[in-house]
């Protein structure tokens, strides 16, 4: 697509050195004897959460799922945000099983946080009707609120109290590098207290496909079998392994430019009339912002016809920037907004 895209970071292409390495990739069989190429990034992933393992899957969503299959038998019950990307993945679902035979709680976060009363409360309240919760889960990036990081204060006492309560944690860490990063924290450290956690390749990082579950040998060997169930059994999966190794080693440390210009983004268009945005909120790479008068999908067509790219979610505008976003792209985004905005 031409022009300025900020639909989101998943529109990122790789960069030569991974095209590179995709080409020259040592590969095998993942379902078989195991792909090479693979296990070295498996074993880099579980190195940077500080797991015992970790699990190449095919997406995000499917890390997510594969996780919640193996932590829970049919008929117990998981606990997800109601904004949460996994609650998003479970509305897409109506009609089909996407979680399975697993019962789906939500619960209200603020700035992606649950109330801990709030979460010991639905643990016992499923146990009174004869059921079980096995797993709390939480989105950390927290894309709804405005890709709000979680620190280990929060996510210390909510594993503590989920923990005390039986139940197991997991981090629907898609965004987990942009979350260390924001809070100049090793990402081992933020991850530490749950029991497993997914993050993408295909977003910040700029790989062109894949996710990665993390946690115990025990867990990853069951998830692996529940990869197995949904269909996620791959082949010569160094081809897209190799682009992850090259991001772990390249594509961490830079992410802070995405949080710079997202942050120059939201300031200034919190300058433009007709604008609403609360700009202190923005820490990682998503901007979101109302308008006072127009509808969004309005503005989301004027920009478009402007060359810039950008999504109308939930009566917002979202713009997300990531590897290929210059602070100049920024300086003529919000040239078009205010152009747009003026009915220019």
């Amino acid at each position: 697509m031409n022009g300025i895209d900020l639909r989101s970071d998943t529109v990122t292409r790789p960069t030569p050195e991974m095209r590179r390495a995709m080409y020259e990739a040592e590969v095998g069989d993942d379902g078989l004897e195991g792909d090479p190429t693979t296990a070295r990034l498996q074993e880099m992933a579980a190195e940077r959460m500080g797991t015992e393992a970790a699990l190449l899957v095919a997406s995000g969503s499917m890390g997510n799922l594969v996780s919640a299959l193996a932590h829970c038998e049919p008929g117990e019950a998981m606990l997800v945000g109601e904004t949460s990307h996994m609650m998003w993945s479970v509305g897409q679902g109506a009609g089909h099983a996407t979680y399975g035979q697993i019962k789906v709680r939500e619960l209200h976060e603020n700035e992606g946080e649950f109330g801990l009363e709030d979460v010991e409360l639905s643990i016992r309240a499923e146990g009174e009707v004869g059921g079980r919760m096995a797993l709390v889960c939480i989105e950390n990036t927290h894309n709804a609120a405005y890709g709000a990081p979680l620190d280990t204060t929060h996510i210390s006492a909510l594993a503590a109290t989920v923990h005390e309560n039986g139940a197991a944690l997991h981090i629907d860490g898609a965004r987990i590098f942009n979350a260390a990063v924001a809070l100049d924290l090793p990402v081992a450290r933020l991850v530490s207290p749950a029991d497993s956690v997914t993050f993408c390749l295909s977003k910040g990082l700029a790989c062109p496909i894949g996710s990665v579950v993390c946690g115990s040998k025990d867990l990853i060997e069951v998830t692996h079998n529940r990869r197995k169930i949904v269909g996620g059994e791959m082949r010569q999966t160094g081809i897209m392994s190799a682009a992850g190794i090259v991001a772990l080693d390249t594509m961490v440390d830079r992410m802070e430019d995405d949080h710079a210009n997202a942050r120059r983004l939201a300031e200034g268009l919190a300058q433009i009339e007709g604008i609403q945005i609360e700009a202190d909120r923005v820490r990682t790479n998503i901007v979101y912002f109302g308008l006072a008068d127009r509808p969004p999908e309005d503005i989301e067509k004027a920009l478009a016809e402007a060359g810039i790219h950008c999504f109308a979610l939930d009566g917002r505008i979202r713009m997300v920037t990531h590897y290929h976003i210059t602070p100049d792209d920024i300086e003529n985004t919000l040239v078009a907004v205010q152009q747009v905005m003026r009915g220019v």
